[in-house]
C-alpha cells in the first residue's frame, strides 16, 4: 500500500470501536441466569448461536409438549452469530459450484431444500415478529479482474445448461448501474437466493421466540462433559448437571463434547469493518438502490453490504488460522488486517474518500475441508451434532437443526437420506501438517489471484482430493 493510501486508511480507522457493530446495540437483551443444581428435560441443546436456537425452536414446533433446555457458555448470539456479515443464503452447500462438485446427483434436490429453508426462515421472522432488518435483496458476485469475468460468464453458461435459473449475468455498465465501483467489470446477480439481515437481532429474536414457546434457557452455563445416564445422557456444567433423553450439540467452532468430531474443523479468523452512516450525497455516488449483498470473485474475497442505517460493512480477504487450532480472543482484533481492509475499501469506492469506520472486529469461523456442514450422532444415537458451516451458517444452520432433530428421532427422512448428511469431510491432519498445509494453500490462492486465476500444482492436488480452505 502506498504511504498516502496507508495514511488515509489509518485515519479512517482512528475512532473505530473494537467490537462487533451488531452487538453494540442498546436493544441487546439482558443475560438470563446460569443453571445451578440439577435439571431434567427431554432435549438439551448445547450452544446459544443460530444452530442451537433453531434446534430448540423447531423442537418445540414439532412437539409443543417436549421439555427443552438450552445452555449457552456466554450469552446468546455473542460469537459467530453476532459477528457475521448478515448474509442469509439459501445454499446449503457453500454455493452451487461446491455442491455440484461434491454431490452432483443430489444437487438439484439440495438446491430445492435450500430454497425451502430460506422461505421458512423468512416465514419464521414474520411469524415471531423478529425485528432483524430482513431484506430479500439477493447477492451479486462481482468480477474485478478479467479472468474472473471470464469465469463468471462460463459459470452462468453452465448453470443455464444444467437448468438452474434465477441468476442474471451483468456486464460492466449493468453492474455499475447497481453499485458503482470503478473496479467492477461485471457480475452475477442471484435475485432471490440471499437475504440481508441484522445477525445479532436474529439471534435475540430467536431467543425470545424460544422463551415464548417454553424453552428454558440458561446463559453463562458452559457444558463441560457428556456421560451416559441410564437410557439418556448427563451433561455436566460449572454449577450443576442436566439429565436429558437427547442432546443436540450446536457448538460449531468450539471444541465438540464428542472428541472424535474435533479433527473435522479448524478455526479460521475472519475480520470486518463498518462505516459511519452514509449521507445522501455519499449514497448517491455509489447507487446501491436495490441494497443487494456483494462479494468479489477472488480466492481472497471481500463481502460487503448496506446496513439498515446505510453503513457499509466490508469484510473478508484475510483468513487467519492459529497454529494448533486454538481459539484465542486476542485474535478478535488484528490491526494489520483492519488497515489492509480499509485500504482495499477505498480502492473499491474512491468516491467515499473521507468516510470513517465506526467499528472493527473479528471472530472465528468453523471451517471444514468440504466447506459445508457435516452431521452425525454419538452415545448410541442419543447425541446429535452439526458443524463445519464455513461462514455460510446464517441460513444453513436452520437446515442443520432439522437434520439433528431427524437423527435424534431415529427414523429416515428426506434429509437424513442425503449423501451430504450421511458422509463426512476429510479430517484435518495433526500439527505441524495442518498449519503447513493451510499456509501453503493460502499462499497458493493469493498467487492464483495475482496470476490470472492459474492454480498451481498444490491447488490442483487439493482439488483432486476434494480438500479446500476458505473464509
Amino acid at each position: 500500500m502506498a504511504p498516502d493510501a496507508m495514511r488515509t486508511a489509518a485515519h479512517a480507522l482512528s475512532d473505530a470501536r473494537p467490537l462487533s457493530y451488531w452487538l453494540d446495540d442498546p436493544g441487546k437483551p439482558g443475560a438470563l441466569p446460569a443453571l445451578t443444581g440439577d435439571e431434567r428435560c427431554d432435549l438439551l441443546v448445547v450452544g446459544g448461536g443460530y444452530s442451537g436456537l433453531w434446534t430448540a425452536l423447531l423442537a418445540k414446533e414439532r412437539d409443543p409438549g417436549r421439555d427443552v433446555v438450552l445452555v449457552e457458555g456466554h450469552e446468546v448470539g455473542w460469537a459467530a452469530s453476532g459477528r457475521n456479515g448478515g448474509f442469509c443464503a439459501a445454499s446449503l452447500t457453500h454455493g452451487l459450484a461446491n455442491g455440484l462438485e461434491r454431490w452432483p446427483d443430489e444437487i438439484g434436490y439440495l438446491e430445492e431444500l435450500g430454497g425451502r429453508n430460506l422461505d421458512a426462515i423468512e416465514s419464521a421472522v414474520a411469524r415471531y415478529s423478529i425485528d432483524c432488518d430482513f431484506e430479500r435483496t439477493g447477492e451479486i458476485d462481482v468480477a474485478t479482474a478479467p479472468h474472473q469475468l471470464d469465469e463468471l460468464r462460463e459459470w452462468h453458461r453452465r448453470t443455464q445448461e444444467l437448468g438452474f435459473s434465477g441468476v442474471e449475468l451483468l456486464d460492466r455498465e449493468q453492474v455499475r448501474a447497481e453499485v458503482d465501483s470503478p473496479t467492477f467489470l461485471g457480475g452475477l446477480w442471484d435475485r432471490r437466493g440471499v437475504a440481508m439481515l441484522h445477525p445479532a437481532k436474529l439471534a435475540w429474536g430467536l431467543k425470545r421466540a424460544c422463551l415464548g414457546l417454553g424453552v428454558r434457557i440458561f446463559e453463562h452455563t458452559r457444558a463441560l462433559g457428556l456421560a451416559r445416564s441410564g437410557a439418556g445422557v448427563a451433561v455436566r456444567t460449572p454449577y450443576g448437571r442436566v439429565f436429558a433423553r437427547d442432546v443436540a450439540l450446536g457448538t460449531n467452532i468450539f471444541p465438540s463434547l464428542v472428541r472424535r468430531v474435533r479433527p473435522y474443523t479448524v478455526p479460521v479468523y475472519d475480520y470486518a469493518l463498518i462505516t459511519e452512516p452514509l449521507g445522501a450525497g455519499q449514497l448517491a455516488s455509489i447507487g446501491w438502490g436495490n441494497r443487494q449483498g456483494l462479494g468479489d470473485s477472488a480466492n481472497q474475497f471481500h463481502y460487503f453490504r448496506l446496513s439498515a442505517d446505510n453503513r457499509i460493512l466490508w469484510g473478508g480477504y484475510d483468513a487467519i488460522y492459529p497454529y494448533g487450532g486454538r481459539l484465542d480472543s486476542s485474535l478478535d482484533q488484528r490491526p494489520e488486517t483492519f488497515l489492509k481492509l480499509a485500504g482495499q475499501f477505498f480502492e473499491c469506492f474512491p468516491q467515499l474518500s473521507g468516510v470513517r469506520f465506526s467499528h472493527a472486529w473479528g471472530g472465528a469461523i468453523d471451517t471444514c475441508s468440504r466447506f459445508s456442514a457435516f452431521f452425525g450422532t454419538a452415545f448410541r444415537g442419543r447425541v446429535a451434532y452439526a458443524a463445519g458451516y464455513t461462514g455460510l451458517g446464517v441460513g444453513a444452520t436452520r437446515f442443520g437443526a432439522d437434520v439433528m432433530l431427524d437423527l435424534l428421532s431415529g427414523g429416515e427422512t428426506e434429509r437424513t437420506a442425503l449423501r451430504m448428511v450421511r458422509t463426512k469431510p476429510m479430517p484435518f491432519p495433526p500439527e505441524p501438517f495442518a498449519w503447513t498445509g493451510i499456509e501453503l494453500t493460502k499462499r497458493s490462492l493469493a498467487r492464483a489471484d495475482s496470476h490470472g486465476g492459474h492454480r498451481n500444482l498444490w491447488l490442483r492436488a487439493m482439488d483432486r482430493m476434494g480438500l479446500g480452505f476458505d473464509s
